[in-house]
């Protein structure tokens, strides 16, 4: 599951400040790290619908939050995207 450690980490790494929770960047990075942690689990439990619900939430609520990103300045959406390793 998400940490304390590994979410002050990517709000220091993601954030403006080490404070900084509530900015795009740093949503998406703790929606990334939520949605790896996730997938093997849907991979070894294929039945279990409830998390599979909810997995497909987070990929929702970060393809909106990426589409923000992108609107509002390209660079910062390709520079988060590379970092994240998300797409292609």
């Amino acid at each position: 599951m998400l940490t304390k450690e590994v979410k002050a980490e990517l709000t220091k790494k993601f954030g403006k400040n080490p404070q900084d929770t509530g900015s795009a960047e740093v949503q998406v990075a703790i929606l990334t790290e939520r949605i790896k942690y996730l997938t093997p689990h849907l991979a070894e439990n294929k039945q279990d619908k409830h998390s599979k619900t909810g997995l497909m939430k987070l990929i929702g609520k970060r393809r909106r939050f990426l589409k923000y990103i992108k609107n509002t300045s390209e660079e910062s959406y390709k520079k988060l995207i590379d970092e994240l390793g998300i797409r292609k």
